[in-house]
Formats: structure tokens, C-alpha cells, sequence
């Protein structure tokens, strides 16, 4: 059974998620309607990571197979195939030969996620960044964004799945606060993440920034347990699931956006 590893970009506010849903439009949704059309079945389609409603990814990964192919089709006709039947605002930048038992989840070791803060508003980017009126402390945002690196548990931060049991144990292997233009970006890399991890902790950074919490407040979070951060979880717009690393992979970041306002 043929296997393909796709390299996925999109903006997610038209969608309530990756996932597939029922009763709502979602990028796995998109995918699998293309795919009957392509290759007249259902395949094996599946992503790295399942991002939320609203959320955007700048290199989502997906893998691809097909039980019964009728043509001997190749990655650049799989792209275009695709490309050609997805909507305006889900775009397939890559795609390659995998072998037959990878798998875009089980087999990524790391993920990095990057969050835009706008410090005005703006008319190009509404949907790519949460707009911030109130001055924020960048520097102090990025003092308190180092407090996450190593393993901690984010049972604070995260959002739990009613009757599943799940380890809130995380470790973080990147963490950073940047200014490009007149954005304030958070990025953070780690094996996993939690449900609405990302969200809350850079909701608990704005606070930080405006100056409503402590650096000791902020450690404290991550020590003991509270329900401080769902009231702050920042919105989707400006979230990106930004790269996925696989073994052998080698990722270094720059201090770049998604959308530099200036």
C-alpha cells in the first residue's frame, strides 16, 4: 500500500479544527473529500497534530495511504491532484515517497508552535494574530517564557478530556518570547502538547507583560494547580502549529513571524 508524507499549510478560521467533523467544515474533512474524488475510496489520512478550531498551521504534517491504487501516481501528481480540488486557504507544499509504517503522529519526536501577539491593530492580519491594546513588557514576557523550559506539569495550563485519564506532564525543550516589528511572538517546542497548553500559557505571558502578574506568580503555576489560566486562554487566530520533527531531523528557528506589522 503506497505511502506519502504531505507538507500542509493553512489558515484555519474558516474551520473548526483539523479533525474530522459531522457537522462542521475541518482541514482533515477537506482532505478526505479531495481524496474520493482523487482516488475513488477512503484512505488513510492522518495528521501530526490535531490543531483546534481557528488555528492555523505554517508545516503540518499528514500521512497518506491508499489500499487500492489505480495508477501508478507520483508525489508531484499527488500534490497537484490535491492542490487543485482543496479550497483557497489549504495548500499542500510538499509531498514524498515515506515508508509503508510511518505515521505523521506516532513517529514525530517534536513539535514547535509559535503564537503572534499584535501591539496595534491592524487590517491585514486580523486573522493571523491576537491584537493586545494595552502596553506589554515584552522583556518581561521573555524573562517568564524561560520558566518553561525542562518538564513540568501543565495541569494549570491545559484543558483535561472528561473520563481520560492523561499524564499533564510535559517537557519543554524551547522557549521564547521575540519582538519582530510590532509583534510580540511566542514560541515554544516540546514532544507533545495538551489541550489548549499553548493558549493558556500565552495568556498567563500577556499577564505578565501587562503587568498584573509576578514572575513568582507565574512559577507558581507551574507548581500548583489552578484554574486562573482558562479565564485568560488567548484566542486561536494567532496560534501556528509552526514545524514537526522526526527522528533525524534538525530544526533551527529564527526570530521571525508569520506577518511582520511595522
Amino acid at each position: 500500500m503506497p505511502t506519502w508524507k504531505l507538507e500542509i499549510e493553512y489558515e484555519g478560521t474558516r474551520y473548526r479544527g483539523w479533525q474530522i467533523q459531522h457537522n462542521a467544515k475541518s482541514i482533515q474533512g477537506e482532505f478526505m473529500e479531495a481524496a474520493r474524488e482523487l482516488f475513488s475510496e477512503k484512505p488513510d489520512f492522518f495528521g501530526a497534530g490535531r490543531t483546534d478550531a481557528g488555528v492555523h498551521a505554517i508545516r503540518q504534517i499528514a500521512h497518506l495511504k491508499v489500499e487500492n491504487l489505480k495508477a501508478d501516481l507520483t508525489p508531484r501528481m499527488i500534490q497537484h491532484g490535491f492542490n487543485d480540488l482543496l479550497p483557497h486557504d489549504i495548500n499542500i507544499l510538499k509531498v514524498t515517497n515515506a515508508p509503508d509504517d510511518f505515521h505523521a503522529r506516532h513517529d514525530a519526536v517534536e513539535r514547535f508552535y509559535l503564537y503572534q501577539i499584535s501591539t496595534r491593530r491592524t487590517a491585514f492580519g486580523k486573522n493571523l494574530v491576537w491584537w493586545i491594546k494595552d502596553r506589554l513588557d515584552a522583556k518581561a514576557m521573555a524573562e517568564a517564557a524561560k520558566m518553561l523550559t525542562g518538564k513540568h506539569d501543565f495541569r494549570s495550563f491545559c484543558e483535561t478530556e472528561e473520563g481520560k485519564k492523561q499524564s499533564t506532564v510535559v517537557e519543554v525543550t524551547h522557549s521564547e518570547v521575540f519582538v519582530d516589528g510590532d509583534l510580540i511572538c511566542f514560541r515554544i517546542g516540546a514532544s507533545h502538547f495538551l489541550w489548549k497548553m499553548v493558549r493558556r500559557i500565552t495568556g498567563m505571558l500577556a499577564e505578565v507583560g501587562r503587568g498584573n502578574l509576578s514572575f513568582d506568580g507565574f512559577e507558581r503555576l507551574l507548581k500548583f494547580q489552578s484554574d486562573v489560566p482558562a479565564k485568560y486562554t488567548a484566542p486561536p487566530s494567532g496560534l501556528f502549529l509552526e514545524k514537526v520533527l522526526y527522528k533525524g531531523d534538525k530544526f533551527s528557528p529564527e526570530r521571525k513571524s508569520m506577518l511582520t506589522i511595522k
